[in-house]
Protein backbone atom coordinates (compact mmCIF):
# COMPACT_ATOMS: atom_id res chain seq x y z
CA UNK A 1 0.00 0.00 0.00
CA UNK A 2 1.61 3.43 -1.12
CA UNK A 3 1.79 6.08 1.28
CA UNK A 4 1.49 9.82 1.02
CA UNK A 5 5.39 10.84 -0.03
CA UNK A 6 6.37 12.99 3.27
CA UNK A 7 9.63 13.98 2.34
CA UNK A 8 10.26 17.21 0.59
CA UNK A 9 8.75 17.59 -3.15
CA UNK A 10 11.12 16.46 -6.02
CA UNK A 11 11.85 19.89 -7.67
CA UNK A 12 10.29 19.55 -11.62
CA UNK A 13 11.14 21.90 -14.35
CA UNK A 14 8.82 22.52 -17.45
CA UNK A 15 10.23 19.85 -19.57
CA UNK A 16 9.45 17.33 -16.59
CA UNK A 17 6.30 19.03 -16.45
CA UNK A 18 5.56 18.43 -19.74
CA UNK A 19 6.66 14.61 -20.27
CA UNK A 20 4.47 13.67 -16.82
CA UNK A 21 1.47 15.09 -18.55
CA UNK A 22 1.73 13.03 -21.95
CA UNK A 23 2.50 10.25 -19.80
CA UNK A 24 -1.08 10.75 -17.85
CA UNK A 25 -2.40 11.08 -20.97
CA UNK A 26 -1.00 8.40 -23.27
CA UNK A 27 1.60 6.37 -21.57
CA UNK A 28 1.91 4.18 -24.44
CA UNK A 29 3.48 7.13 -26.65
CA UNK A 30 6.47 6.76 -28.06
CA UNK A 31 10.05 8.41 -26.95
CA UNK A 32 10.28 10.95 -30.04
CA UNK A 33 6.49 12.13 -29.80
CA UNK A 34 7.36 12.47 -26.06
CA UNK A 35 10.08 14.54 -26.98
CA UNK A 36 8.47 16.13 -29.69
CA UNK A 37 6.17 17.26 -26.96
CA UNK A 38 8.54 18.49 -24.76
CA UNK A 39 10.91 20.20 -27.28
CA UNK A 40 13.72 18.10 -26.05
CA UNK A 41 15.81 15.51 -27.72
CA UNK A 42 14.69 11.89 -27.80
CA UNK A 43 18.04 10.81 -25.77
CA UNK A 44 17.37 13.83 -23.67
CA UNK A 45 13.62 12.63 -22.82
CA UNK A 46 14.66 9.12 -21.88
CA UNK A 47 17.35 10.14 -19.49
CA UNK A 48 14.48 12.73 -17.84
CA UNK A 49 12.17 9.56 -17.98
CA UNK A 50 14.69 7.31 -15.90
CA UNK A 51 15.39 10.16 -13.85
CA UNK A 52 11.74 10.56 -12.99
CA UNK A 53 11.29 6.70 -12.12
CA UNK A 54 14.63 6.48 -10.15
CA UNK A 55 13.49 9.50 -8.21
CA UNK A 56 10.50 8.03 -7.22
CA UNK A 57 8.00 10.93 -9.22
CA UNK A 58 6.89 8.13 -11.66
CA UNK A 59 6.19 4.84 -9.61
CA UNK A 60 5.16 2.56 -12.10
CA UNK A 61 3.33 2.13 -15.78
CA UNK A 62 0.26 0.71 -16.24
CA UNK A 63 -3.28 0.06 -18.37
CA UNK A 64 -6.68 1.49 -17.41
CA UNK A 65 -8.62 -1.92 -18.03
CA UNK A 66 -12.50 -1.29 -18.60
CA UNK A 67 -13.96 -3.44 -15.67
CA UNK A 68 -17.09 -4.32 -17.15
CA UNK A 69 -15.45 -5.69 -20.20
CA UNK A 70 -13.30 -8.10 -18.15
CA UNK A 71 -16.66 -8.97 -15.57
CA UNK A 72 -16.92 -6.84 -13.24
CA UNK A 73 -19.31 -4.09 -14.36
CA UNK A 74 -20.40 -3.45 -10.74
CA UNK A 75 -18.39 -1.37 -8.87
CA UNK A 76 -18.79 0.53 -5.45
CA UNK A 77 -17.08 2.10 -2.92
CA UNK A 78 -17.27 0.19 0.69
CA UNK A 79 -16.03 2.49 4.11
CA UNK A 80 -14.84 0.32 6.40
CA UNK A 81 -14.93 1.20 10.35
CA UNK A 82 -12.37 -0.19 12.75
CA UNK A 83 -13.42 -1.99 16.16
CA UNK A 84 -10.19 -0.15 17.65
CA UNK A 85 -7.32 1.46 16.40
CA UNK A 86 -4.53 -0.47 17.64
CA UNK A 87 -1.28 -1.30 15.31
CA UNK A 88 -2.19 -4.92 15.01
CA UNK A 89 -5.72 -4.07 13.69
CA UNK A 90 -4.70 -1.70 11.25
CA UNK A 91 -1.80 -3.78 10.42
CA UNK A 92 -3.94 -7.04 9.69
CA UNK A 93 -6.15 -4.97 7.80
CA UNK A 94 -3.54 -3.67 5.56
CA UNK A 95 -2.23 -7.17 5.12
CA UNK A 96 -6.34 -7.94 3.88
CA UNK A 97 -6.87 -6.03 1.42
CA UNK A 98 -4.30 -6.51 -0.90
CA UNK A 99 -4.97 -10.72 -1.10
CA UNK A 100 -8.79 -9.56 -2.48
CA UNK A 101 -8.80 -9.42 -6.19
CA UNK A 102 -12.40 -7.36 -6.02
CA UNK A 103 -9.92 -4.38 -4.31
CA UNK A 104 -9.12 -2.05 -7.35
CA UNK A 105 -7.87 0.16 -4.99
CA UNK A 106 -7.72 0.90 -0.52
CA UNK A 107 -7.61 4.53 0.97
CA UNK A 108 -6.48 4.64 4.41
CA UNK A 109 -8.02 7.68 5.38
CA UNK A 110 -8.80 9.95 8.49
CA UNK A 111 -12.09 10.80 9.78
CA UNK A 112 -15.18 8.43 10.83
CA UNK A 113 -14.18 5.88 8.56
CA UNK A 114 -10.82 3.55 8.61
CA UNK A 115 -10.90 3.12 5.01
CA UNK A 116 -12.39 3.41 2.03
CA UNK A 117 -12.17 0.34 -0.87
CA UNK A 118 -13.19 0.81 -4.47
CA UNK A 119 -14.12 -2.70 -5.16
CA UNK A 120 -15.71 -4.50 -8.70
CA UNK A 121 -17.13 -7.51 -8.61
CA UNK A 122 -19.82 -9.39 -11.07
CA UNK A 123 -23.00 -8.54 -9.41
CA UNK A 124 -24.83 -7.47 -6.38
CA UNK A 125 -24.90 -10.82 -4.68
CA UNK A 126 -20.94 -10.83 -5.30
CA UNK A 127 -20.77 -7.16 -3.86
CA UNK A 128 -22.86 -8.78 -0.85
CA UNK A 129 -20.75 -12.12 -0.19
CA UNK A 130 -17.80 -9.67 -0.55
CA UNK A 131 -18.86 -7.61 2.18
CA UNK A 132 -20.11 -10.52 3.89
CA UNK A 133 -17.19 -13.10 3.61
CA UNK A 134 -14.60 -10.63 3.99
CA UNK A 135 -15.33 -7.23 5.81
CA UNK A 136 -17.88 -8.07 8.73
CA UNK A 137 -16.67 -11.35 9.62
CA UNK A 138 -12.62 -9.93 9.86
CA UNK A 139 -12.27 -9.33 13.52
CA UNK A 140 -11.18 -5.75 13.48
CA UNK A 141 -14.18 -4.58 11.41
CA UNK A 142 -16.88 -3.09 13.17
CA UNK A 143 -19.05 -1.43 10.57
CA UNK A 144 -19.29 -1.20 6.98
CA UNK A 145 -21.20 1.32 4.43
CA UNK A 146 -21.60 0.19 0.80
CA UNK A 147 -22.28 3.33 -2.24
CA UNK A 148 -22.49 1.84 -5.20
CA UNK A 149 -20.78 3.72 -8.17
CA UNK A 150 -22.80 4.68 -11.29
CA UNK A 151 -19.93 6.25 -13.24
CA UNK A 152 -16.15 6.48 -13.05
CA UNK A 153 -14.02 8.96 -14.59
CA UNK A 154 -10.52 9.04 -13.65
CA UNK A 155 -10.30 12.26 -14.00
CA UNK A 156 -6.52 13.89 -14.13
CA UNK A 157 -3.96 13.75 -11.17
CA UNK A 158 -3.95 17.37 -10.69
CA UNK A 159 -2.15 20.32 -11.57
CA UNK A 160 2.02 19.63 -10.98
CA UNK A 161 3.62 22.52 -9.12
CA UNK A 162 5.12 25.42 -10.91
Amino acid sequence: MDLPNSSDPVPLDEVDRVILDTLTASGRLANNRIAARAGVAPSTALTRMRALVERAVIRRFTVDIDLGAVGRPVQAIIAVRLRSHDRAQIAAVMRLLPTLPEVVQSFHVAGDDDWLLHVAVSSAEDLRDFVLDHLTVHEAVVHTRTTLVFAHDRGHPGPLPR
